[in-house]
């Protein structure tokens, strides 16, 4: 997600680079009919796009096709077929005290208002906002785009997992337990030097979960929200997987065997995941679908920090002339060192089904937040997934599962574990 530092943040931000993916010979018409029946008929979830505090005022009006860095809107959404979004309250791992803690709250429900005047105050009669996987499913009947809202980094429970209630009420139906850097509820996989973490190979600080962080995953499987372990570390996310009662998620990442980043998953997580149930859902973001010079790391990351772009929000705010000016170094660097590809996805996602089984893998952007790759740089190159699975012979049916068929048979799972707790309690 966004605030993946000047490392992995803003260094992605700008994804509207560079052609659009070539059609490759072998796409006959035949081919690409194909995949575009498949899928107007399947339901298409991305389950993880990052926001500004900004979205659906008249800066960034999600009715309009609006111009970069935006790379979801609704518009965007309609030309590429993507049916659904996970639209992401999160707020970046800060100094832990009162000070820091009450800001991330307040930006927490910044973003939580923003989603909402979307769905409740703009273009009601083409997009709605769903809390369940049955809301998803009548929506999508009813032709519309559906918006869904996704929590990410524990932070913004500020020591009171009972906050979760409020959150629960204001949609949100995931819950990511960290982000980079450790928080008072579990270990991150990327600890933050600069926020005095200890190292994961040295234990991290809680060891996986702190007793607090478990209090917040039974809360979770009460409410009815689903746990996501993206962003955390292995120990973290065998810890939550083992605790939870109900299956966990990983809304965005990638393989490890494939590219060894700390984001990425291993083998025996990826197991564990689908033995509860759950889904990882592999995230189409340059740097854990393959390496990433450090050249150009550097370089974009200089940019950045010399033209103040340092956070998303500081993105979306800049001046026409220094979004122009990023963009134009962005497109130089992509132009030397090339952004992974859908075939790159599909690799990951290839590795993942073998492994762990169709029932446990989807698919994830991270737009907005440093996601996008070669041939689905935004929302309305949606279609372009499809065609590649199509092309490696996955059936309808197997690509229904991996764009929305999933994640909602863990959403119905989860619904159905916090149905049966609250029966018990009565």
């Amino acid at each position: 997600m966004y605030g993946k530092a000047i490392s992995g943040c803003v260094l992605g931000a700008v994804v509207l680079l560079g052609a659009a993916m070539p059609v490759r010979a072998d796409d006959d018409a035949a081919l690409r009919a194909k995949a575009q029946a498949i899928h107007d008929r399947v339901i298409a979830i991305d389950t993880h796009v990052d926001i500004p505090t900004s979205f659906a005022s008249p800066a960034y009006d999600p009715g309009r096709d609006n111009a970069p860095p935006v790379l979801v809107d609704i518009p965007k959404m309609e030309k590429g077929g993507l049916d659904g979004v996970f639209f992401i309250v999160y707020v970046p791992q800060t100094k832990r005290d009162p000070a820091g803690e009450s800001a991330a709250i307040s930006k927490a429900f910044a973003k939580f208002a923003a989603i909402h005047r979307m769905t409740d105050d703009q273009d009601t009669d083409r997009i709605g906002l769903a809390t369940s996987a049955a809301d998803v499913r009548r929506l999508n009947d009813e032709g519309r785009k559906i918006a869904l809202i996704g929590i990410e980094n524990g932070f913004v429970v500020d020591h009171h997992p009972e906050i979760l209630d409020i959150y629960y009420e204001l949609g949100a139906r995931y819950f990511g337990l960290v982000h980079n850097g450790h928080n008072d509820l579990a270990d991150s996989a990327q600890p933050k030097e600069s926020l005095g973490d200890k190292p994961n190979d040295e234990g991290g600080e809680h060891h996986g979960l702190s007793p607090m962080g478990e209090a917040v995953v039974r809360r979770c499987n009460d409410l009815g929200i689903m746990v996501d372990v993206s962003h955390a570390a292995k120990s973290t996310t065998l810890a939550a997987i083992a605790l939870s009662r109900a299956p966990v998620i990983a809304s965005h990442s990638s393989v490890h065997a494939l590219r060894a980043h700390p984001r990425n998953m291993d083998d025996e997580t990826m197991k564990a995941l689908a033995a509860k149930g759950g889904v990882i859902q592999i995230v189409a973001f340059d740097d854990y679908l393959h390496e990433v010079p450090k050249a150009k790391h550097k370089a974009r990351g200089e940019a950045a920090k010399r033209l103040g772009l340092t956070s998303l929000e500081a993105f979306f705010d800049a001046s026409d002339e220094t979004k122009a000016e990023f963009q134009k170094i962005s497109d130089e660097l992509d132009a030397q060192y090339p952004r992974a590809t859908v075939s790159d996805l599909a690799d990951h996602i290839d590795y993942a089904v073998k492994l762990v089984g169709i029932d446990h893998v989807g698919i994830a952007s991270d737009f907005q937040g440093g996601g996008g790759i070669q041939g689905w740089r935004e929302a309305g190159e949606t279609f372009n997934v499809t065609l590649e699975l199509v092309r490696r012979g996955y059936s309808e049916a197997e690509i229904a599962k991996l764009w929305g068929g999933n994640i909602l048979r863990v959403m119905d799972e989860v619904e159905a574990a916090r149905k049966q707790t609250s029966m018990q309690a009565e």
